[in-house]
């Protein structure tokens, strides 16, 4: 069923958003023409995306746990991978730009909240090898997969960390001096996405990107998405409708940006 909300907050957005010859701001201008707008075909997608087609067949049935706020597709316990994989997975040109994202900062550490079929994870673990991720998933069977699926991308050194975020999420931010690149993918309701984000404040620096899926998947996520914007660490938004990202660079006026992608 169509969501009409989001349609509606997509149409605002289009007519709204900016492509990288509205913007003014240097860094901002940079990165949408040399990393956003870079749609060239690349050596480490190939791999991925053949993977992702084999998911798109697989009739293996999984118990689903779910411990966010859903789905708008299928909230049935059993699915067929191939189901997951349709529905899911974030669709090709939007890993394909985590990858670039990644790639560009080259962070020493990721933090993943939502692993799913770990398509995503594969991406971030083929544009920084040496970084250190950890994927978080709250469903067992869903993150097996996941850990399969890593091992035929030849990722044996991602951490696929399995519970619910409010459990696994606080130890790790608590052992990392500092995050570097943090991908919020998972449990879509507003104060979860919000705990968060203000649990990685205190370890955010210069070059810290986070990264926020479906920020208008629901008018609670909406609402998380204007109070991160807001926030007085945060120097720079950047609005792709589909994801938004924030930086923290300090001494850089306060800008809010959005862009058509």
């Amino acid at each position: 069923m169509l969501n009409s909300t989001l349609f509606i907050n997509y149409i605002k957005h289009i007519i709204s958003a900016k492509t990288r010859h509205g913007v003014h701001s240097p860094f901002v201008y940079k990165l949408i023409d040399e990393v956003i707008y870079d749609f060239k075909d690349k050596s480490s997608y190939k791999n991925i995306e053949d993977l992702r087609k084999r998911l798109l067949k697989d009739e293996r049935s999984i118990t689903i746990t779910d411990l966010g706020a859903g789905s708008h597709v299928n909230n049935q316990k059993q699915k067929q991978i191939k189901t997951l994989a349709k529905n899911a997975l974030k669709p090709k040109k939007l890993a394909q730009l985590l990858y670039r994202l990644a790639k560009e900062f080259q962070p020493n550490n990721i933090i993943e909240l939502g692993t799913c079929l770990g398509i995503t994870t594969g991406y971030f673990g083929k544009a920084v090898a040496d970084a250190k991720i950890y994927t978080l998933e709250g469903c067992p069977q869903t993150a097996a997969i996941a850990k399969e699926n890593l091992d035929q991308l030849k990722l044996n050194d991602i951490d696929v960390i399995v519970g619910n975020f409010d459990d696994t999420l606080p130890p790790i931010i608590q052992n990392l001096a500092q995050l570097d690149f943090v991908f919020v993918d998972g449990n879509h309701r507003k104060q979860a996405t919000l705990d968060y984000f203000e649990w990685c404040l205190p370890k955010v620096h210069d070059r810290s990107v986070m990264i926020f899926d479906d920020i208008y998947w629901s008018a609670g996520m909406k609402e998380a998405w204007e109070q991160i914007k807001a926030h007085p660490q945060v120097s720079v938004s950047i609005d792709l409708f589909w994801i938004g990202l924030v930086f923290f660079k300090k001494g850089q006026a306060k800008e809010d940006f959005r862009v058509r992608f």
